[in-house]
């Protein structure tokens, strides 16, 4: 439109036919978290600024270049949520969750806000469906997280997807692999922004994409050649569980992750039809994390897998949502008397658990009659001045054509037998 406000650049409006598609992708990711037994958790929008700049890492592009940072009237720093696993961590600190059983087992779905080059898949503002389990070093829970994601992808159908699977070490170990790299890379001929990640963390270099910076890493040091053998131990194990458990994998000793909290196990799924942004979800494990943003020692491991981008992925491979009817029961009443009765109806109709619609305004029974094949619905319910005279509804069936007088009395009664 010329004239009026439009949608911020970077976002959308989730419609209907599209909608449905956004419901089924939500609701599989978080029927596999639950089946884990995963809680749900809600956080704020917007935290305190602090909380990603320490947590995700100053150095990254999500905290230098990508938040929507602002400062409230109060002149507090605060910033729009980028990610959902140093909020969930603050909470689990803030609120003593650790005191109980271990793991603590959450998963929340959410929007989340990111200041990125809008293109297909990515957005600024965009839904994710994240599990976090905080409180243990047991490898199985980084492999069940992952089984519960593969699960939530096989649930929906996709035939495309791709587990890429890599260890980062720990505080032990990655401090001799951070300075190979970074040797390695200073006799390399990079740009000064690349140069200037070389120091300040030189994994975010093995992220970067570019074509050509891809072809200088060719014969960079690999991180699973310097593994300690508590790193190699613990890989292993997981890497055994996905085996034993079907869920296929492919190493990637070069896959790393745009946020710095990430230690030892680190995964990404991609589909095969999205081109270049071909990553529809991902985590690893964040031993540190805790410890960065002001808590105590807690270990944990998480994943946050994307809404929009396996939706485009569900595309890509023609799966459609199952097709439920909006309604059950659409009421076409004629004349005003036959209104107010029809209003009544299908005000108890839904209180007993009937999904039921109305023809607004003031249609004919044509016109009526074609909302009421729109809407989807099994039955009409047709309501004239004769039929008020003798305490009856007529009852359409959609699909068969089928037609019967009800006593308003029994109505409800009537449908919900019907509909069984």
């Amino acid at each position: 439109m010329a004239d009026g406000y439009q949608a911020p650049k970077g976002t959308y409006d989730l419609l209907p036919p599209d909608s449905p598609l956004a419901l089924m992708v939500r609701t599989a990711m978080i029927a596999a978290a639950r089946s884990g037994g995963y809680e749900y958790i809600e956080t704020p929008v917007f935290e305190d600024t602090g909380l990603f700049a320490r947590g995700v890492g100053e150095s990254t592009d999500v905290v230098t270049k990508e938040m929507y940072t602002f400062d409230d009237r109060g002149g507090r720093s605060v910033t729009l949520r980028p990610e959902g696993t140093a909020p969930a961590v603050r909470s689990v600190i803030e609120h003593g969750l650790a005191r109980g059983q271990l793991p603590v087992k959450l998963y929340y779905s959410g929007p989340f806000f990111r200041y990125e080059r809008p293109q297909a898949g990515r957005y600024r503002h965009f839904w994710q469906v994240g599990a976090e389990a905080v409180g243990t070093e047991d490898p199985a829970v980084d492999a069940e997280l992952i089984v519960l994601a593969a699960d939530a992808y096989r649930t929906l159908g996709l035939t495309r997807v791709r587990l890429l699977l890599n260890s980062l070490g720990c505080r032990e170990c990655r401090p001799a692999y951070r300075a190979a790299l970074q040797d390695y890379l200073r006799g390399v001929e990079l740009d000064p922004e690349t140069r200037r990640r070389v120091e300040e963390n030189p994994l975010r270099v093995l992220d970067d994409k570019r074509p050509h910076i891809q072809a200088l890493l060719a014969d960079a040091p690999l991180v699973t050649d310097h593994l300690c053998a508590a790193c190699k131990a613990f890989h292993e194990e997981v890497r055994r569980l996905l085996t034993d458990t079907g869920v296929e994998f492919t190493d990637d000793p070069r896959l790393v992750r745009g946020l710095d909290y990430y230690t030892r196990t680190l995964f990404e799924f991609v589909h095969t039809g999205l081109g270049a942004q071909s990553a529809i979800g991902g985590g690893g494990r964040y031993d540190g994390l805790s410890e960065l943003i002001g808590g105590p020692s807690l270990p944990g491991v998480g994943w946050a897998l994307g809404v929009d981008r396996t939706v485009l992925a569900v595309r890509a491979e023609n799966i459609a949502a199952p097709e439920h009817a909006r309604v059950a029961v659409f009421a076409v009443p004629l004349g005003e008397d036959a209104r107010r009765t029809a209003f009544l109806l299908i005000t108890r109709l839904r209180r007993a658990g009937v999904s039921a619609d109305l023809a607004y305004g003031q249609r004919g029974l044509k016109g009526a009659m074609k909302a009421a094949d729109r809407s989807g619905a099994h039955y009409a319910l047709i309501i004239g001045e004769r039929d008020l005279a003798t305490g009856v509804a007529q009852l359409k069936d959609l699909t068969t054509g089928d037609q019967e007088p009800v006593e308003l009395d029994r109505l409800v009664a009537t449908v919900k037998e019907k509909l069984q």
